[in-house]
């Protein structure tokens, strides 16, 4: 099968960085379809406190000093990703058509990019990391280890649902061992997708010959590759982490982000007198600010978005033109562009571009008994082992007055929701719902939610 590329211009700045490093090239796979973090769209995409999260991805990389990168989409996401322009990155974007064949097709997608380098590294978005993880990367390249390769290994101190990496007395790699089960783990070690390979022909001649029942070809290949005797390094890392597996993930990356920031007031925001801006807030552009708010930082307010009197913003990063409303509190939440709230409570929630809550909409954030809250993911109940989660919504949604969400629930795009109502359970896409029987009446919507801008 033919796959499209994208060949974006040359933006690359060569800064005084090893060569080793400014000739490596870097796979980052973006083309997985999101399933788990539905409603979300494309968490490659969510904007936090002002970028998009494959920016802050790129960032990092940039730190470390890996500047030539292939990234690789699918067919939903590959003109955005055309688009991304990061100063002193080249970026070269190519399509993954075969979503079903995993890592494996993936890197076939990049071969025509790579498959003459002398060596590469293979980098997933799923992983965040911060940029100290790429200096232990770098660091490992100049130290001229004979090794074939290294994998960063993520040390834990409890039991994480992921691969671990089996190593030998040699100090190599011998296997990853999938989701082991507590008190099984052979190391403390989670294999993070930070891949060096330092024989690009042969880990694809191992992929070429891998088979197997399943989508993990990338990973059976590396088993061969093991069992070759190619030694792979362990780099041991235990900074920040955070898989992007559910959609409420994106609160701990958010919180990470907020954390980065420095007190900014843009001299193009108009701020009230009476306004009370604590901590480290970052209010861009366009704002207006009105009086006896409250902002308490750590806390990012989007350019032309508008924080109406009496409201209260903490821990929060907020998207562009957005509106909070008078009256209104946003704690510890993640909003993208164009969300309207009008006297509501969002709390611990990650909420869509586009959508619009009626006046005294609120979100529950906290079980009666204090309990850790359960999501459906894919039809199986997940244990977010989170004692406060509230609302997750996809983008163009309208929600009626007095309306209340229970803890942990999941609304779909393009759906608008009645005055009233009591949500207790998930909304799928492209629903209607209002009140009817003593519960919910939830039909097809017939009308698209549009945008307003």
């Amino acid at each position: 099968m033919t796959q499209k590329r994208i060949l974006l211009p040359s933006l690359v700045i060569y800064c005084a960085r090893s060569k080793v490093l400014q000739n490596m090239k870097t796979i980052l796979l973006a083309a997985g379809q999101s399933k788990r973090v539905k409603p979300i769209a494309d968490k490659n995409f969510v904007r936090v406190c002002g970028k998009f999260l494959i920016e802050w991805q790129l960032d990092a990389l940039k730190s470390g000093g890996f500047t030539d990168i292939v990234m690789v989409g699918n067919g939903a996401n590959l003109e955005r990703l055309s688009q991304l322009r990061v100063e002193g990155l080249e970026l070269r974007v190519v399509e993954q058509e075969d979503l079903d064949g995993g890592m494996k097709a993936a890197m076939e997608a990049a071969k025509e990019f790579v498959f003459t380098e002398d060596e590469i590294m293979v980098v997933s978005s799923n992983d965040v990391v911060e940029a100290s993880a790429w200096l232990l990367v770098a660091a490992w390249l100049k130290s001229n280890s004979q090794a074939d390769g290294a994998m960063v290994g993520y040390k834990v101190s409890r039991y994480f649902p992921g691969g671990y990496l089996k190593v030998g007395e040699d100090g190599f790699v011998k296997t990853i061992v999938e989701k082991p089960g507590e008190g099984n783990e052979p190391s403390d070690l989670v294999n993070l997708v930070i891949h060096v390979h330092r024989d690009v022909q042969g880990l694809y001649a191992a992929l070429e010959s891998a088979q197997s029942d399943t989508d993990d070809l990338y990973e059976t290949a590396l088993q061969q590759l093991f069992d070759e005797q190619k030694k792979y390094s362990v780099i041991p890392y235990d900074g920040f982490w955070q898989a992007v597996k559910y959609p409420w993930h994106l609160l701990r990356l958010t919180e990470f982000f907020l954390g980065q920031l420095e007190r900014s007031l843009s001299p193009e925001a108009q701020i009230a007198e009476t306004a009370v801006i604590n901590g480290n807030v970052v209010i861009e552009a366009g704002v207006r600010v009105f009086d006896q708010v409250v902002i308490n930082g750590p806390a990012y307010i989007g350019r032309d978005s508008i924080v109406g009197n009496f409201s209260l913003v903490r821990g929060s990063s907020l998207g562009e033109r957005c509106v909070v409303g008078s009256f209104t509190e946003i704690a510890r939440s993640l909003l993208q562009d164009e969300v309207w709230t009008h006297k509501n409570y969002l709390g611990d929630s990650v909420i869509g571009s586009n959508v619009s809550f009626g006046s005294g909409t609120v979100t529950g954030n906290l079980r009666l008994d204090e309990g850790e809250i359960s999501v459906e993911i894919q039809g199986e109940k997940i244990n977010t082992r989170l004692n406060k989660l509230g609302l997750i919504t996809g983008d163009d949604i309208r929600v009626g007055i007095n309306t209340s969400f229970m803890p942990g629930i999941k609304v779909g795009s393009n759906t608008m929701i009645g005055a009233e109502l009591s949500v207790g359970q998930d909304i799928a896409e492209n629903t209607f719902v209002k009140a009817g029987g003593g519960g919910l009446d939830m039909r097809e919507n017939q009308k698209k939610v549009e945008r307003r801008v």
